[in-house]
């Protein structure tokens, strides 16, 4: 220690603020600095007149994280959501504890995708039930695509046909794993005579992206086919989705 310094000298910071100058005050809680507002509105803005056509994936992500996290800049977090997952879907689509691995995303954020989730997939089917399937081929791949084609694991739906080919009813029968699931023709049929259903619609999903069915898909659609029609029932096709297409088993001659 300098023996000439006193106790009551202090040493002077480098660089201190002219008598004149503002210094910032804390912000109140729950209020986003003023640029980041102002990111948002703009944001919002062009969401509004020019529609999500023209709007890159991490800004509408942005879009919908904007209430889940109302005081931070969003932008790296959709980014970073983007780069794991690798789209706008697949960030949607996502399993909620993968969602939780990425830096950033907490419950309140996997509550908001998930919302989005549920509605694109509500809307989606909201097209196509109760209605005649047949003479609505477009809605109903539309429909498959929205609630299947980004899945991480294998799942399996049937969707039942009254007389006049109305859907009434879709349910998923199982899930698996990457590259398998299990399928009851004995359930499948089972359910569709307590549903008085005329005709059945088989869809699975492949996670690798590629809806060229296996063997086993082959061997399994024939085992549910043989089994309806020993009890009248009609099977229209098997739809494999894939990520960016589907495949009909009707249109390949193997059903």
């Amino acid at each position: 220690m300098d023996p000439n310094r006193t106790f009551g000298e202090m040493p002077l910071p480098l660089f201190q603020p002219a008598m004149d100058e503002a210094v910032p005050a804390p912000l109140p809680p729950g209020k986003a600095p003023s640029y980041l507002a102002d990111h948002r509105a703009r944001l919002r803005d062009r969401f509004m007149t020019g529609g999500a056509g023209a709007m890159p994936d991490y800004e509408l992500l942005e879009l919908v994280l904007f209430r889940a996290i109302p005081c931070q800049d969003v932008k790296p977090l959709a980014r970073r959501l983007i780069e794991t997952f690798g789209d706008f879907n697949r960030v949607l689509t996502a399993p909620a504890a993968r969602l939780e691995q990425v830096a950033g995303v907490g419950p309140a954020v996997v509550t908001e995708l998930k919302i989005v989730e549920a509605a694109a997939q509500r809307m989606a089917r909201a097209k196509v039930m109760h209605r005649p399937v047949l003479s609505g081929w477009d809605a109903l791949l539309d429909y498959c695509h929205t609630a299947m084609a980004h899945r991480e694991i294998e799942q399996f739906r049937v969707l039942y046909l009254d007389r006049k080919n109305v859907l009434i009813a879709d349910e998923e029968q199982a899930r698996g794993t990457v590259d398998h699931v299990p399928v009851y023709p004995r359930e499948i049929i089972r359910r569709a005579l307590e549903l008085n259903a005329s005709a059945l619609i088989l869809v699975h999903n492949h996670p690798s992206g590629d809806p060229t069915p296996s063997d086993a898909d082959i061997t399994m659609t024939a085992r549910i086919a043989q089994a309806a029609d020993s009890m009248g029932i009609t099977i229209h096709d098997h739809l494999i989705i894939g990520k960016s297409r589907e495949l009909s088993f009707r249109s390949q001659g193997l059903l």
